[in-house]
């Protein structure tokens, strides 16, 4: 399957991404690349194979437990950064309108 180069321009601003030509045309190349691996794939039949969560079986929940702790002190979270307002980081502004 074969991105053009107006998807993947279309793709970037959708993610908010500025992309050089250069970059456009690089990523067409590698995303069809990845599209055709997809394809490929779909192609299997995998109607004789059960379904897993897991390709290896894990030896029990290998995820700690979730035990509410007391969060660290304010003043102490704040001591290394770089702007604070109003007991809270002031970040500048990421997004910009689009046209």
């Amino acid at each position: 399957m074969q991105m053009s180069r107006e998807e993947v321009a279309h793709v970037a601003w959708l993610a908010r991404l500025a992309l050089s030509e250069a970059e456009l045309e690089r990523y067409a190349g590698q995303l069809s690349g990845i599209l055709s691996h997809i394809v490929q794939l779909q192609e299997l039949d995998v109607t004789d194979i059960a379904p897993t969560a897991m390709a290896v079986e894990a030896g029990g929940n290998v995820v700690r437990a979730d035990v509410p702790t007391a969060s660290a002190p304010q003043d102490e979270v704040l001591a290394n950064a770089a702007d604070i307002e109003d007991g809270s980081f002031r970040v500048r502004a990421i997004l910009e309108e689009s046209a």
